[in-house]
This record gives structure tokens, C-alpha cells and sequence, in this order.
């Protein structure tokens, strides 16, 4: 079939509307089309992921024709099948090569050093991992070695040196002195001496062969203060006294900062790092469990220019500072999941102040229990059209007043989690306010306490409290159902069209009634339904028919969800990639032989402790789909088949 009346520019615009994975497709119809696909529009920023083998040599070869692309190669070993990959992308891709990155290998020196030298164009190096490199403490130790890949890197932006068990002062300086244009360096989870050599039991000094020091770190900074502006020291022993010497390293000035994980930092390091670097754009405190509200305040009063801040699993953080937080007019993404001890009340105090305030585009309260439904009722009026990433997860408090909410002051939300927020029924989803219930959130709710009975059968006389969990909504009757027809969108998530990603994981009042009537989104890429005891095949094929672009569907623990729903349901869903059916007792072998038909493109499946389903068909499943790269059957048909997979 082909198309020689229509311009190859006309082709191209009309395809630039089609998801990347259907242009794909598309590519295969005809030459015109497929020579429309490589249109320079979409050509940009593009990775290619592979897996060392006989057939990613063709491939490699057929790259060639791209202008510029990055690539991702794993499991690259010593053998003369990679030494022949690395020799391929250097001939072929070479100076047009953007990003290279070597996950899960264990590349020898040799290969590495004569691929890198016709990477003229390299931008980004991903090294993170590749212990194999810098055991010997050999690499880059000859100086025509070192002139060869430094005349090749001298423009390389990215370096990530991440998780290099043997990385050394020696071998740190040879590597850097070949990229003197850094802007971008990752040393996460490298064992840096800061303050004290384990090796030599004395205080680190310059040129250790065994551990990458502090004092050699300042050094690069100091030498590369003018280009370097983003460091990622995650999962390091920084100290306090240590934080505090990069941040006055003179003419650093660092835009993005992580310290993930970096559990010996204070309020007092994090303050002097706050005045000096007062630029910071994004700054990742995960972990960081000795952190308080101070931080908070510090953070607020001096980054005036912040995008980003995550504070995840800072425990001994507040409400206190939240309000001054919200007045940085440019911070687009908050993440305080885990802190335990955030209400969120501060936060709409801070959004309603007269001044200007943040416009959060990201929000993440994961497993913050103090959220009630009187915050989330301000937050989503306040927060308004700007946010379209909202974290909920773990929220037991929130109810379905809250979901109205959302979907009343929250229409461009792309990505909403509600896992695991039990309270959260079938009304909640379809708007409507269940008869017993009030309309309005309450400030606080009466807690009548544990009562006493007559019953002798209780020793004392005494009567637990009911959980709130125990309490079973009234069910929506078919009355109630013509009721939302009417009125279709009102508050319920049918509002929110622009969705690509919900997660329902764990709301186990929900049933069929309100999934087969508002989970209607031809956007939505990611959904979660695991752990909904009361769904059956009828949600599962209606999401399959309003949902199509799903690229990734959890199903785990449905014990509904049956071989006859799956039939019905994965013809429709022609771009899944990853599928979870764990625990799901009524699937059986006869859903993978659908899968082997309809979902060429599946890359994970889960089917643990799914009794009825073999591992010979396991086996004969992978074998029939090119691209399954994890396949999870633990303990299908009664026994555990990891070690056989």
C-alpha cells in the first residue's frame, strides 16, 4: 500500500497525532509511511534500550540512519559478542551517539576504552555500577589512553559514577580531567571518606587508592565551580562539617542537590547549605531522618527560586513551616509523603495567604495518616487547575467527600493514587452523596469511645469500639444509577478526562457498580484495581473498552476476575505492556494462551500464586513473545518455579 499522492510532510503531521507506540506500528505499513515516521519531529531525544545479542548487531547497523540517539546496552560482558556490540556503536553511531548507558553489565576496560574514543558527541555517560571498570585501579592510567577519550568527552555534560564499590581518588581524577565541561555529576551510593580512611586509620589526604575523599571531591569542584551545577551525593556517609564545606566551595553554585538517604545531616548543616547556595532550583531530602521543621523554615526563607523539594520520610517533620513553604512563588512539586506528622492543615494556610504563593503542580501525601477530609476540601479549592499529580496513597481518613472534591476543583489532574483508602466507596466515584451521609466535611468527629454492656459472656462487661473499616456503605440501586445518568460528570471522576494514571488499590468498597460507569478515560496509560474483592469480569471488560491506551493494568488478589472476562478484554487492549494477576484463583492456562495472542507487546507479567496455571505454559509463553522480560510465577500451581525461570 502506499501513498505517493500525499507529501511526506502532509504523512508526517497526520501521524504526529498518534501515540509513539501506534506510530510505531504505523512505520510498518508502507516505505512512505515509514520514511514519514523518521521525520526529524519526532527523532528528538530519542533512547534505544536492548540487551546484548546476536540480533541487536543488525540493529545497531540500522541506527545508522538516525541523526543523533542515546542508547541503553545490558548485560555486556567480556565475551567477544560484546567486545563485537561496543565496536558496532562505535563504527556505525559514533559522533552522532547523544547519551550511552551500560545497566547490568560487566564491560571489561579494554572494550569501554576503545569505544569511547569516537564518542565525539557524547552528552551523557551512565557508568553507575560497572565495578568491573575501576577494580583493578588501572583505568585511564596510560596517558595516551586518557589523551584519546579526553579529546572525545571534552564536550560530555552527565556523568553518573553511581554505586562504584571501587571507585579512588586516582582513578576519580583521571576520569574528570577528560570531562572539564561537567554540569551534571552523580556519585550516589560511592563510599566516600570524608572526614576519617578506614583503610589507612587516619584522616583523609589527597590521592587515596581506595576510596574517593572529600578533599579531592572540593578539588573538582573548585576546578569546575563555573560549569557544574548539579550533584547527587544520595546514600553517602556525608557529615555535617562535610555538607557545609561543598556548599562554600566559592563560585559553586549548584541548581539540583540530592542527599537522599543521607541520615547525618542537621538543621544546622542544612541552614549554612540553604544561605550559600541560594540558587537551588531542586533539592531531594528523602531520608534524611534527622531533619526537622527548622530545615522547613530554612528552606522557605532562602530558596526563593525553588521548582522541587521532597522531604519523604523525613519522620520528625510538622505542620510547622509548611505555610511559610507555600509562599515560594516558584515550587511546582512538594513530596512530604511518610512524615508522619503532617496534617496538611498548614499548607492551606500558606496557599490562602494574600502574597504570592507556590503553584504545586505535583503533590504527594503518601501515607500521611492526619489528612482529613476538611483539608483535602480547602486544599483541592486552593490548589485549583494548576495540579495534575496528586499522591493520596495510605490517606485512611479520606472519605468519599474527598474524591468529590477532587474531581470537582482538580480537572487537570493526570496522575491520582488512591490506594489503600478504604473508606473511599462506590458514591465517592460516582459523585453522589449516599443517603446516610452528611454533604459536608466535619471539622471533627465524635468519638463516643469503647461503651459497656451486660453481656456475661465478656469479661467486664466491656465493648470494643467498631472500626470504621467494619461499617458497609448502603449499595447504589439501580435508581440511584438513572439518577447519575442524568447528570453524567457532576463531581465524579468522569470529570477528570485528561487522566493517565489511577491507582484504586486496596478501596475495597468499591464493586462493578461505579467501575463500569466512570472508569471512561481513552488517556489513561496506568491502572490499578488490585485487591478489589467485589469487582468481576464485567469491570474488567468495560475498562477494557473505554480505557485503550493502557499500557499497564494491576489486577492482583481479584478473585472474580475469571478466563472469561480476559477474553473478552485483552483484544481491546493492544498496547499493554505490563500485566498483574497474582492471586487471581479463577485464571487459568487458558488466559496465556489469549495473552499469547493478543499482547505481543507484553513486557511484564505476574502470576504468582495463581493455583491453576503451569509453568510449562509459562515456559511455552515466553517463548512465543519476543519482548517478556520479567515473567513472576511464584508459587503458580502449588509450587515455587523462580530458580526454573
Amino acid at each position: 500500500m502506499e501513498s505517493p499522492h500525499l507529501p511526506a510532510e502532509i504523512i508526517s503531521y497526520i501521524l504526529s497525532f498518534l501515540h509513539v507506540m501506534d506510530r510505531k506500528e504505523a512505520s510498518l505499513v508502507c516505505k512512505s509511511w515509514y520514511d514519514a515516521c523518521l521525520d526529524h519531529r519526532f527523532q528528538k531525544n530519542v533512547t534505544f534500550k536492548f540487551p546484548v545479542s546476536t540480533s541487536s548487531l543488525d540493529f545497531i547497523r540500522a541506527l545508522a540512519r538516525h541523526p543523533r540517539c542515546g542508547l541503553v546496552i545490558s548485560h555486556l560482558d567480556g565475551s567477544s559478542l560484546s567486545r563485537q556490540v561496543l565496536l558496532e556503536v562505535g563504527l556505525h553511531l559514533g559522533p552522532r551517539l547523544d547519551s550511552l548507558a551500560l545497566p547490568g553489565s560487566s564491560v571489561t576496560e579494554a572494550s569501554l576504552l576503545g569505544l569511547l574514543p569516537h564518542l565525539t558527541g557524547l552528552r551523557m555517560l551512565d557508568l553507575q555500577g560497572l565495578d568491573s571498570l575501576f577494580m583493578s585501579g588501572a583505568f585511564l592510567s596510560r596517558e595516551e589512553q586518557r589523551r584519546q577519550v579526553q579529546n572525545a568527552l571534552r564536550n560530555l555534560e552527565e556523568l553518573d559514577l553511581s554505586d562504584l564499590r571501587y571507585l579512588s581518588d586516582l582513578s576519580f581524577n583521571r576520569l574528570t580531567s577528560c570531562t572539564p565541561r561537567l554540569r551534571s555529576l552523580s556519585l550516589a551510593g560511592c563510599h566516600i571518606a570524608f572526614e576519617f580512611d578506614p583503610y589507612r586509620g587516619c584522616p583523609v589526604g589527597f590521592g587515596s587508592s581506595a576510596l574517593v575523599s572529600l578533599r579531592n571531591l572540593l578539588s573538582l569542584l573548585q576546578k569546575q565551580a563555573s560549569t557544574l551545577h548539579s550533584l547527587d551525593l544520595s546514600r553517602t556517609s556525608i557529615t555535617p562539617e562535610s555538607l557545609r564545606s561543598i556548599a562554600q566551595v566559592p563560585g559553586l553554585r549548584l541548581e539540583d542537590l540530592s542527599l537522599r538517604g543521607c541520615k547525618e545531616l542537621t538543621d544546622y548543616s542544612m541552614e549554612i547549605l540553604c544561605k550559600q547556595q541560594n540558587g537551588l532550583r531542586t533539592l531531594d531530602l528523602r531520608a534524611c531522618t534527622e531533619l526537622t521543621s527548622r530545615t522547613v523554615l530554612a528552606v522557605a526563607t532562602e530558596l526563593k527560586e525553588l521548582r522541587s523539594l521532597s522531604l519523604s520520610q523525613d519522620w520528625k517533620i510538622t505542620d510547622k513551616g509548611l505555610a511559610e513553604l507555600m509562599t515560594l512563588p516558584c515550587l511546582r512539586s512538594l513530596d512530604l509523603s511518610e512524615c508522619l506528622h503532617v496534617s496538611g492543615a498548614d499548607l492551606g494556610k500558606g496557599l490562602s495567604s494574600p502574597q504570592p504563593r507556590a503553584q504545586l503542580e505535583t503533590l504527594s501525601l503518601r501515607n500521611c495518616t492526619y489528612i482529613r477530609d476538611t483539608v483535602m476540601f480547602s486544599l483541592t479549592q486552593l490548589l485549583g487547575c494548576n495540579l495534575r499529580e496528586l499522591d493520596l496513597t495510605s490517606c485512611v481518613c479520606l472519605t468519599d467527600l474527598s474524591v468529590r472534591a477532587i474531581a470537582t476543583y482538580l480537572p487537570a489532574l493526570v496522575v491520582l493514587r488512591l490506594g489503600w483508602c478504604k473508606e473511599i466507596s462506590d458514591w465517592g466515584l460516582l459523585g453522589m452523596v449516599e443517603p446516610t451521609k452528611d454533604c459536608e466535611p466535619r471539622d471533627k468527629e465524635e468519638d463516643k469511645g469503647p461503651s459497656f454492656t451486660r453481656t456475661f459472656g465478656n469479661m467486664g462487661f466491656f465493648q470494643p469500639p467498631s472500626l470504621p473499616f467494619q461499617e458497609r456503605p448502603r449499595l447504589v440501586t439501580e435508581e440511584d444509577l438513572g439518577a447519575f445518568k442524568e447528570h453524567q460528570e457532576g463531581a465524579s471522576l468522569l470529570a477528570l478526562r485528561g487522566l493517565q494514571e489511577l491507582d484504586l488499590s486496596a478501596c475495597s468498597k468499591l464493586t462493578d457498580t461505579s467501575i463500569t460507569q466512570v472508569l471512561r478515560f481513552p488517556d489513561l496509560q496506568h491502572l490499578s484495581l488490585s485487591m478489589l474483592p467485589e469487582i468481576s469480569d464485567d469491570s474488567l471488560v468495560s475498562v477494557a473498552y473505554h480505557c485503550r491506551s493502557l499500557t499497564s493494568l494491576a489486577l492482583s488478589h481479584c478473585p472474580q476476575i475469571s478466563d472469561q472476562g480476559m477474553a473478552r478484554a485483552l483484544p481491546l487492549l493492544h498496547r499493554l505492556q505490563h500485566l498483574f494477576l497474582a492471586c487471581c484463583d479463577a485464571v487459568t492456562n487458558e488466559t496465556l494462551s489469549i495473552i499469547s495472542l493478543h499482547c505481543d507487546r507484553l513486557r511484564t507479567l505476574d502470576v504468582s500464586m495463581c493455583k491453576d496455571i503451569t509453568v510449562h505454559q509459562v515456559d511455552l509463553l515466553q517463548s512465543r513473545l519476543p519482548f517478556l522480560e520479567k515473567v513472576q510465577c511464584r508459587f503458580a500451581n502449588g509450587a515455587d518455579f523462580t530458580m526454573v525461570l
